[in-house]
This record gives C-alpha cells, structure tokens and sequence, in this order.
C-alpha cells in the first residue's frame, strides 16, 4: 500500500481530500470546500492515488464532499489553462483520462460505493455521485448538468452512459439538454438517489446501508459487485466512454471560449 494511502483507523490527508479507513470502511471526503470541491487535476490525481492503493480488505467505500456542498464541478480555469499550454488539447485529454479512470474506479471499485451529497451535485461532481452504486442525498441537495450551457459536451468520465442507464433516454434528454437544477426528491423520483434524509441524520443514513455490507462475505460480494457491473453495461446499446477525453478536447479546441467569459465550474 502506498504511504498516501491510509492504514486501519487512520486519517491521512492528502492535498484535495481527507481519507480514513476505519475497519472495513474506507472514507473519501473532497475537501477544498472554499472553491465547493472543484474537480481540479490535482484532485482527480488524489483519488487516484486513493483508489488505486485501496486495502483489499475494503468492502465499503464511502464518498462525500466538505462543506456546504458536495461538488459543484470541474475547474473551468483549469481547463483554459491546459487550453492556453497546447491548443491541440493534449492537456484536456489527459484530465479527460483521469475522470475516466476515477469514475470506473468507483464503478468497477470491488467494494460496494456510497455517494453522501449535500448541496449543489454540478457536473463533474454528478458524474462521481453517479459513478457510486448507493446514493444518499440530504433533503436540501440539488443537482444540475451545465454542461451544454457552458458550451461542452456531457463526456465527463462516463456520465452519460450512466444517466440513461439510470433515468432512461427521455428523462436524460431533459436534463442534459436545459440543464435545469433540480432538487433531491425529484433525484429520487428517477433513481438518482436511492435515500432521501435530512442533512443531519445524512451520515446515519449511510451507516444503516455500510454496517449490512461491511458483514457479507468478502468473495460473494466482490462476485456480485461484478455481476451487477456486468449485466448493466450489457443492458445498454453501446457504452463510448473511452471517447469522453477525445469529444471533451475536440469541442474545446474548435470553440475556444472567449476571454471574457467567467471562470469557475465548466462541468
């Protein structure tokens, strides 16, 4: 295990995240909540590091946000800068790869994974609630894909594939294309979110559904993780995520945004 990652009882943090494992439990938190845990590449590189040294033992993974909110997308001003460093778009591939990545290593993490969101859930920050199989959502949370409003495509680590997976064409339609918020009992109307609770009993919530798990036999549940992961990508027609990087940097590089256009969240 590398040294980042942290041992039995343990708190360690790292530049973007706090991260403890407590048994059987391991628990990411985002945490820059002064900028609403901007998906940034040093972020996505931390849970990287995280998910790629996680303890076999692990059978919960537990994913949250700092703060008043869970995540409010991905770093518009990071992306320029990669932009203004090679208009050929290398950079935004590269960012574009590790979202990917961080995504399919929460889909297809061998422990079972629980998104905790309060707040605003934006963009990128929906795509890694998303990529969790359990959803647990404060009564106060509210969600939103700006994506196309912002002038990008929705292909931020597998999200679409994962949208109309859960919420079926005509609904993904509507909520990628007005990108209009919605709050967490609509997200439970469509599956979104899977639990609904107010924002202080939210880490009661998740309790209730790790302690279960934590007791399942480990091989069963690792067989089952991937018979789940299996039959769903079979349910669906196609699956282009590994095209998310290539469509991101294709759009960006042709419609460069102008300079001055606000910063902030892009996805």
């Amino acid at each position: 295990m590398p040294p980042s990652v942290p041992s039995v009882a343990e708190t360690v943090l790292l530049k973007t995240l706090r991260v403890q494992q407590n048994g059987a439990v391991l628990s990411i938190e985002l945490n820059t909540p002064e900028d609403g845990n901007l998906v940034t590449d040093q972020m996505l590189q931390d849970l990287l590091t995280v998910l790629d040294g996680q303890d076999p033992g692990v059978r919960v993974v537990v994913l949250s946000g700092a703060g008043e909110d869970f995540c409010v997308g991905g770093d518009r001003a990071a992306l320029a800068g990669h932009l203004a460093e090679d208009p050929g778009g290398a950079g935004i591939r590269a960012y574009g790869n590790r979202a990917r990545r961080v995504c399919e290593a929460l889909t297809r993490n061998p422990a079972v994974t629980v998104a905790a969101v309060r707040g605003r859930v934006i963009g990128a920050g929906f795509a890694l609630a998303l990529a969790c199989d359990l959803r647990a959502g404060a009564d106060t949370a509210t969600f939103r894909l700006p994506e196309l409003a912002l002038g990008v495509p929705a292909a931020w680590g597998g999200l679409l594939p994962r949208l109309l997976s859960e919420v079926g064409p005509a609904r993904a339609r509507e909520l990628v294309l007005t990108g209009r918020e919605f709050g967490a009992r609509e997200a439970l109307g469509l599956s979104l979110l899977q639990r609904v609770v107010p924002w202080a009993d939210l880490d009661a919530a998740v309790a209730a559904w790790t302690r279960p798990v934590v007791r399942r036999p480990g091989g069963a549940l690792r067989v089952t993780k991937a018979l789940l992961n299996a039959y769903g990508v079979g349910s669906r027609l196609a699956d282009a995520t590994g095209l998310d990087a290539e469509l991101l940097a294709s759009v960006l590089t042709s419609e460069q945004p102008g300079t001055g256009r606000r910063t902030g969240h892009l996805l």
